[in-house]
């Protein structure tokens, strides 16, 4: 029995030492887990009694069970290795077989699967060509085609216009030139738009141009001026020389102004005269008559009367009395003149002067826009062009009191687009400075659907152009689009008391690609990067759990294959429930402690040392027994 008890412990302390070898074989084997061999003692017991002291009969190998404990990380340079941090095992799929294994050692084959060394290839969960997970598990396949370029069909942007800003267009009303004498004695009403008190102008005190200029510039919003004018028909050069005694005379509102009329020869020796007298408001010129005649101006700037009269001493000459006319500019503010006298020539007036725009919005003059902003969008072509959008200021409506107004203008390549090159949106916003409302629609929204994609040349470049006429445009633009409409959301733009700045500017278009790289996620996301700054999800590595994961078969290749005692895998995405995460650019090295396998390679040497003294031992007691005679 003894000889049977030695084999027994020799045969155990044999495959310790294989196992132990084993281990430390695979010490450096990435992903593999290291076991541990289990003994039990052996009894022989007969079917009615074992006896009170039974005797051992050795020693029996139970079990060789792994240890599935976490390994060390390691970071490599390959962007496909991968390692789990926690529980789970890759799914590999050997052609129709599926195995498990914990190396993450992959890349890419001919067909661009995702394989490991053995080219087995790794399974997950696939995407669509729009990089949506389908959550339906198959061969992870990296595509190494150009990504298709997607035309912009939204816009959004967040900004603040600075409320300080002041309003750079003006709206004015030239009226005028008014003869002094047609409004003379008119009173009149001025309303405004802005919900100022109406103002009354009376002209009944006023005896000349210039009281009355100085009369309507009481009224807000109304700017005048006077001149008057007089023109000497028949005062030339010919009538001057042929004059037996030229007289001239020239009188402001009834006073005379002294001037010298000694020598006079020419026509240029009296405007000499005139203009080297003490009136600085008066100045004279010579004109042409509309005959081909040159004859005398005088001008005075302030729009005072003048009366005057010359004679050449032979009985010819001329004298009248000259009164002064007003010019008249209306700001916007000014809505309505209404005549209070039976007199309405300025009322009449003002309704048939037009409205003249100064400093008007000009793209190509920074003067006249307060912001602005650029932007790239993409046509269905992939080509990209720029997207400006211009912010103007406007004056509040109402008594602009809790309220304000932007309009808004946009261009692509240097061209009005959405209608804003006859009409521009309108932004009104609230006393909080929060946009209420863009041409009316709450949700901050502008459709733009009249642009046709054009090429360098200024001609159509081939790309899908806006919706025919007629054709009814739903926002947002559904998928997939048919035409180069598109929608920018304003809903978050506010007006603070700040400078101009732009929070967010982000559009869903872009130009074709080619794959640059790959990214992994912690969740296990394929993501391929492109040249033209996007990324897409590929696909999901899946990974899989089991109840009981000792029960698992190894079958070479760090691998294992699912047993009746395993159980059936449970299988989902990476980070998830008990499923550990994924590190990216790392793999998992074996768990095998090589100072700990060292030492039981002595304990297992130890062992088959002892047993083989046992067969020894007993050898040297049988033969005792067969010298005896």
């Amino acid at each position: 029995m003894a000889f049977n008890t030695g084999l027994s412990g020799l045969r155990a302390a044999s495959v310790d030492l294989d196992v132990t070898g084993n281990n430390i074989a695979n010490a450096s084997t990435v992903g593999f887990k290291g076991s541990s061999v289990q003994f039990g003692d052996l009894y022989a017991s007969g079917f009615l009694s074992a006896g009170t002291n039974p005797v051992g009969d050795g020693v029996r190998v139970q079990d060789v069970k792994q240890s599935f404990g976490q390994g060390n990380i390691s970071f490599t340079d390959n962007g496909l290795d991968m390692a789990i941090s926690g529980d789970g095992f890759f799914i590999l799929n050997n052609g129709g077989e599926i195995r498990y294994s914990r190396a993450g050692q992959f890349g890419i084959d001919k067909d661009g699967y995702v394989v490991n060394n053995q080219n087995m290839r790794v399974q997950g969960y696939t995407a669509d060509e729009d990089g949506n997970l389908s959550g339906i598990r198959g061969d992870l396949q990296i595509e190494t085609g150009n990504l298709a370029p997607r035309r912009t069909t939204s816009l959004q942007t967040d900004l603040n216009l600075d409320s300080r800003q002041s309003v750079l267009e003006n709206r004015v009303r030239d009226i005028g030139p008014l003869a002094f004498s047609d409004i003379q004695g008119e009173q009149f009403d001025v309303t405004y738009s802005d919900g100022s008190p109406d103002y009354t102008v009376d002209l009944t005190a006023a005896t000349t141009a210039r009281q009355a200029a100085a009369t309507i510039n009481d009224a807000d919003g109304l700017s005048a001026s006077a001149t008057t004018t007089a023109v000497f028909n028949g005062l030339d050069d010919t009538f001057i020389q042929n004059a037996s005694n030229f007289s001239f005379s020239l009188n402001v509102n009834g006073a005379p102004l002294a001037l010298d009329t000694n020598n006079i020869n020419s026509l240029q020796d009296l405007v000499d005269s005139v203009n080297n007298s003490s009136e600085t408001a008066i100045s004279a010129s010579i004109v042409d008559d509309g005959a081909g005649n040159d004859v005398l101006r005088v001008v005075h700037n302030q729009g005072e009367t003048l009366d005057y009269s010359f004679a050449d001493g032979n009985g010819g000459g001329n004298s009248a009395t000259v009164e002064g006319e007003v010019n008249v500019t209306a700001a916007r503010e000014v809505a309505t003149i209404n005549a209070l006298t039976a007199d309405a020539d300025f009322q009449a007036a003002f309704n048939a002067s037009p409205i003249r725009i100064t400093n008007q919005f000009n793209p190509l003059d920074q003067r006249t826009y307060n912001h602005a902003t650029s932007t790239t969008v993409f046509d269905s072509l992939g080509n990209s062009h720029e997207l400006t959008q211009f912010y103007v200021k406007e004056p509040s409506p109402g008594n602009g009191v809790g309220v304000s107004e932007w309009s808004i203008y946009l261009q692509i390549d240097g061209e009005l687009v959405a209608g804003t090159d006859t009409s521009p949106y309108t932004a009104r916003f609230d006393q909080d400075g929060t946009l209420q409302s863009i041409d009316g629609d709450p949700n901050g929204e502008i459709l733009v659907s009249d642009w046709i994609p054009k090429g360098e040349d200024g001609q159509p470049n081939g790309a899908d152009g806006p919706p025919a006429p007629g054709e009814t445009v739903v926002t947002p633009i559904p998928e997939p689009p048919t035409t180069s409409a598109f929608v920018i959301d304003l809903g978050d733009t506010t007006q603070f008391g700040a400078a101009f700045g732009v929070n967010d500017q982000q559009q869903n278009g872009y130009t074709t690609g080619r794959l640059s790289g790959l990214d992994v996620s912690d969740q296990g996301v394929l993501f391929a990067r492109y040249t033209n700054g996007q990324s897409q999800a590929l696909g999901q590595v899946s990974l899989a759990a089991f109840n009981n994961t000792n029960g698992l078969s190894p079958v070479g290749d760090t691998t294992w294959v699912e047993t009746f005692d395993s159980g059936q895998p449970i299988i989902g995405a990476p980070d998830t429930g008990t499923l550990g995460s994924i590190k990216a650019s790392s793999l998992e090295e074996s768990n095998v402690d090589l100072s700990a396998e060292l030492v039981n390679l002595i304990i297992a040497q130890r062992n088959y040392q002892a047993n083989a003294k046992t067969i020894e031992t007993s050898d040297a007691v049988t033969q005792t027994i067969i010298n005896l005679r």
